[in-house]
């Protein structure tokens, strides 16, 4: 797992494309200070289906900077 407090452009060399797979939020306090923690599943064809394959946690400042990404290019 891992905290991300910051988000940096970079343009992608080449594009793949991605397996939909499902994927769930939960709000984290640690310490005080709230966290938005997005966890990702394998795909269907896994054979440890309902495992988390990934997880992301955002802090406060990451989130911010997403809501600006997402107003501006969305």
């Amino acid at each position: 797992m891992a905290i991300i407090r910051q988000l940096e452009h970079r343009e992608l060399e080449r594009f793949a494309k991605h397996t939909e797979t499902e994927g769930t939020y939960s709000i984290v306090e640690l310490d005080g200070k709230k966290y938005l923690q997005i966890d990702t599943y394998g795909s269907k064809q896994r054979q440890d289906r309902g495992k988390i394959s990934q997880s992301l946690r955002l802090s406060q400042e990451a989130i911010e900077q997403l809501l600006k990404i997402i107003k501006t290019n969305f």
